[in-house]
């Protein structure tokens, strides 16, 4: 597939996704995607293609107090672990979905290793 024509970001996270694949051994995975305003995770199982476990600062209960901020992204690293280990994962692999890792990205990855999730 020819990656002419794509930002550098598409390229980054094509890069990243096919670096992914070849280590996974299995193991669901844990995507981010960062908006402007908002954060977003899910814990996906690839080979059933569902989502097993989700949050982002989007939920009813986070939506007024939060946005685009680091303690944001900790919260909704913390939820996304509990709600993955309350469905039986422990073990993802991170997909970063081309974004840095740095910042937001990097305060999620954080808080759900510490609330239990090994990647």
């Amino acid at each position: 597939m020819s990656t002419k024509g794509l930002s550098l970001f598409e390229k980054r996270r094509r890069r990243n996704r096919s670096a992914l694949r070849a280590r996974s051994a299995g193991r669901p995975r844990l995507s981010i995607h960062r908006s402007g305003k908002h954060i977003y995770a899910q814990v996906i199982d690839d080979a059933e293609g569902k989502t097993i476990a989700s949050a982002s600062t989007l939920e009813k209960d986070v939506r007024g107090q939060t946005g685009a901020t680091v303690a944001a992204a900790q919260e909704v690293g913390k939820r996304v672990a509990e709600a993955a280990k309350a469905a039986g994962v422990t073990q993802v692999v991170f997909d970063r979905g081309g974004f840095l890792y740095h910042g937001r990205v990097k305060a999620l990855a954080d808080a759900a290793r510490e609330s239990g999730l090994e990647f």
